[in-house]
């Protein structure tokens, strides 16, 4: 099968086409992704009426699909930026439930589970941060509305019309920090006057079973409700359980046309993740020095001992626990307590609306927006136990009115966003002490007035100019307590009772002493067992961050014919800086309490072409981003030897590259697409310090001391950026075999990665080599589409790809993509 796809790919590459995740084929099968939708606010017309207007498309070639990413709406062909679009129904065909499953259909993205949470990057511009502290640098869109929390979005995958990935800055038409680009979800809408609906149930194995559906229900003619959810329930991947699936979604939404001018709709929708939670493998234990003499093939002045544990090992398995167990607990005579099992209560709520105006002179659109987020959870981390109870309420309104004077299109804004953010958490951060927040705050306001213009200089030449001056105003305090458990001098410890994770020091399994008169002198009490002294130290921090960005976007259109575009621009965006939790005494602190924002800048030149009488399609894409001040969360300590995950300021680098996306209908049954991304990502300044010698490729060199503590400068100029690949390949072929009345399918598709690193450090061990993943479907079913049978397989190679391995404290844990997955799908509509 990969050999078919590889041998077609580049007659593919050679000839016009799109992204194949950007368009969906004639008479697809019944999936929740073909009940297209009319565009916010055009109650009139369906997607392909859209489509059909945009572009004439004979109906015996590619469809098409229509896209909001410019807050207009318009073909996927004649958006003169860059963007690849997955419809409803590749998610649904792919088994894509959550987040990090979009790497298979978008090169150009990454996306890494931490823990319960999801880290995403673009073209290796992103942030593994999970904090409330920090942002994600690429912005992520539900329904129109920004969502602060990555966490929020695991269940919002169902009943969607189509996902936007748009690849670079997005500094004039979005709300907040999409430096590397953005997500967008939109759901499928409410159809005005219509009774319909769909159902999906699939099983496979890992007892993996999802049930999906959704029913559009009439109001009047001028009305409807539509109302959706999903469940899934799966077994975890790995052999104790752990990374599994146990989250349910519920969406209503209603929909109405109050005046022939006037349209309004209004969502609410609720996510509930439970079971376990993601877990992780102890790959390897190091233990590195300026001294050390390395063997071949790690990283350099290490010494790397594997653990021997499969990658299918959870954290908690009996050959981890056996592993963990051995270790030193840091009090004398006492070995570690096994692993905590994870666990996982997560909500999320939500409501918004949609108020769409024609005035006559313009459209007016407000989008009013409030959520609440409770997360609950146990996780491994960054291979320590981490207790989190974390609560955020955010509030957002976006207002735009858009018109047109003469030959200028217009679109003018202003958003609003106001988020409280407040965690509770317990860690066992080494091997004698935990950690605790008590809580920590974080109040952030951010106020945005933009403008955008479009100059129609002729029929087919336009310039497009946008400004956003982004201005956000963030309040940090944070009250963090060490307790730490110790054995008194010349003595042993054997009975010693052991710091639990919890996210509260109250519930202990000891009693603790009272508040610390200052960080450097804690108060103590003698322990629960012989010779055990239990000390602790209380740490206060106050900050504030205010900060003002103008960004832009420059741009040139021009129609070679029509279906051919080309498109110039250049566009900046920036990401608001945060906190660190880090205690700072002199200025050799490895790490700041405040970090600065970051800012990238993305130059592209592009082409979209529709040849051979729209059978045929070739997008291509050449751009150069230039990141600077970027920002970059990593484990290490402050300068008084305190763990945590502290987020930097560490330079700058230069990314470019050439993105190819083709597609051909070679006959009315058979397509073949292809997307080729080649990627030149490197550091041109990546610097900081270290206390400890560290697990790295990078130089590193002695920077004298933080306190009394060693620290070491560590360099990863050269370097290319981790999470990108130099090659990424997505080749996929689709055969329709014709039954009389009915239709077999057979769907193919396979991703290549050329070898990466993946993660901050820059260690060998965190090198993931080139990699293919393959996937399969067959499905049978009436040619009308009403209803379909499908069986699939997933991930063919069963090669569980390193995602996110953390090196902390000499113990290098990593998580994996997911192994082999088969099952079968029914699914109808009506």
């Amino acid at each position: 099968m990969r050999k078919f796809l590889m041998t077609t790919a580049a007659a593919v590459c050679l000839l016009p086409g799109t992204a194949w995740s950007q368009v969906q084929p004639p008479q697809q099968p019944a999936t929740p992704g073909n009940a297209t939708q009319p565009p916010a606010g055009d109650s009139t017309k369906s997607s392909s009426d859209v489509s059909a207007d945009a572009q004439k498309l004979d109906s015996t070639g590619l469809s098409d699909i229509i896209v909001t990413a410019q807050r207009q709406s318009e073909s996927s062909q004649r958006a003169a930026i860059a963007i690849n679009v997955v419809g409803g129904a590749d998610l649904v065909n792919n088994g894509i439930t959550q987040p990090d499953r979009l790497n298979s259909l978008v090169p150009a993205l990454t996306i890494a589970n931490v823990g319960p949470n999801a880290t995403s990057f673009i073209r290796g511009v992103g942030n593994f941060s999970v904090q409330v502290t920090s942002d994600p640098a690429v912005a992520f869109n539900y329904d129109g509305v920004y969502i602060g929390r990555f966490t929020a979005t695991s269940t919002t995958f169902f009943d969607t019309d189509r996902i936007e990935v748009l690849k670079g800055p997005q500094g004039t038409l979005y709300g907040r920090n999409a430096t590397a680009g953005a997500i967008n979800i939109l759901p499928t809408q409410p159809k005005i006057g219509e009774l319909s609906g769909y159902g999906a149930v699939q099983y496979g194995n890992y007892n993996a079973l999802s049930v999906e559906g959704a029913v559009n229900i009439p109001i009047g003619e001028n009305g409807a409700v539509r109302v959706s959810g999903i469940v899934n329930d799966r077994d975890g991947y790995n052999s104790d359980g752990s990374s599994d699936d146990k989250s349910e979604g519920l969406r209503i939404q209603v929909k109405s046309n109050l005046t022939p001018n006037l349209t309004a709709r209004v969502a609410f929708d609720y996510e509930h993740l439970g079971g376990i939670g993601a877990g992780l493998t102890f790959l390897d234990t190091y233990a590195c020095s300026a001294a050390t003499v390395s063997l071949p093939g790690e990283s350099p002045h290490c010494v790397v001992k594997p653990t021997g544990l499969s990658r299918a090992d959870g954290n908690t398995s009996a050959a981890s626990q056996a592993f963990w167990t051995s270790l030193a607990s840091g009090v004398t005579g006492r070995t570690r307590d096994p692993f905590p099992l994870g666990s996982q209560n997560s909500s999320f709520y939500g409501s918004n609306a949609d108020i769409e105006w024609d005035t006559g002179h313009g459209t007016l659109t407000i989008i009013p927006a409030v959520r609440f987020d409770h997360v609950q959870n146990v996780t491994p981390s960054g291979g320590f136990p981490i207790a989190d109870d974390q609560k955020d309420i955010q509030y957002s309104v976006e207002t735009r009115f858009a018109g047109k004077i003469s030959l200028l299109d217009y679109q003018l804004g202003f958003f609003y966003y106001n988020e409280d953010a407040s965690l509770r958490q317990g860690s066992i951060t080494s091997n004698t002490s935990g950690s605790f927040a008590l809580p920590e705050v974080v109040d952030t306001q951010s106020y945005a007035p933009f403008a955008r213009l479009t100059a129609h200089l002729g029929p087919k030449f336009r310039l497009v100019g946008g400004i956003r001056y982004t201005h956000d105003n963030r309040q940090f305090n944070s009250h963090n307590v060490t307790i730490a458990e110790t054995c008194a001098a010349g003595a042993t410890c054997p009975t010693a009772v052991l710091e639990t994770v919890v996210p509260y020091i109250t519930l202990l399994p000891f009693a603790i002493p009272g508040q610390s008169p200052t960080q450097l002198a804690p108060s103590t009490i003698a322990g629960p067992t012989p010779n055990t002294i239990i000390s602790r130290t209380d740490y206060f921090f106050n900050s504030s961050l205010s900060v003002g960005k103008v960004t832009w976007r420059g741009a040139a259109e021009y129609d070679l014919t029509n279906t051919s575009l080309v498109y110039a621009s250049t566009e900046t965006g920036f990401r608001s800086g945060g906190f660190n939790t880090a205690v700072v005494l002199d200025a050799n602190a490895p790490v700041s309490q405040v970090y600065q924002p970051e800012y990238l800048t993305a130059y592209t030149i592009g082409s979209k072409n529709r040849f051979f009488n729209n059978r045929v399609q070739l997008n291509l894409e050449a751009f150069l981003w230039k990141y600077r001040n970027e920002q970059v969360s990593h484990g290490t300590v402050d300068e008084i030897n305190r763990p945590g995950s502290y987020t930097q300021n560490v330079g700058r680098s230069t990314i470019k590259g050439i993105e190819a996306e083709g597609r051909v209908l070679i006959t009315p049954t058979t397509q073949i697409s292809t997307d080729v991304q080649y990627l030149h990502a490197r550091n041109d300044s990546f610097a900081f310090n270290v206390v400890g010698y560290p697990l790295t490729n990078c130089t590193v060199a002695s920077a004298g001391f933080a306190g009394r503590l060693p620290l070491f400068n560590v360099n990863c100029s050269g370097l290319p950026s981790y999470n990108s690949p130099t090659w990424s390949v997505n080749l996929s072929g689709q055969q329709t075999v014709p039954l009389g009345d009915y239709k077999l399918v057979l769907t193919a598709d396979t991703q290549y990665k050329t070898s990466r690193f993946t993660y901050f450090d820059f260690a060998t061990e965190q090198l993931q080599p080139a990699s293919w993943t393959t996937n399969a479907q067959l499905s049978f079913g009436p040619a009308s589409g009403q209803w379909s049978i499908a069986g699939f397989v997933r991930n063919i190679e069963n090669t569980r790809l390193l995602t996110a391995p953390i090196a902390f404290q000499g113990l290098l844990s990593a998580y994996t993509s997911p192994p082999r997955t088969f099952g079968g799908r029914v699914s109808v509509k009506f």
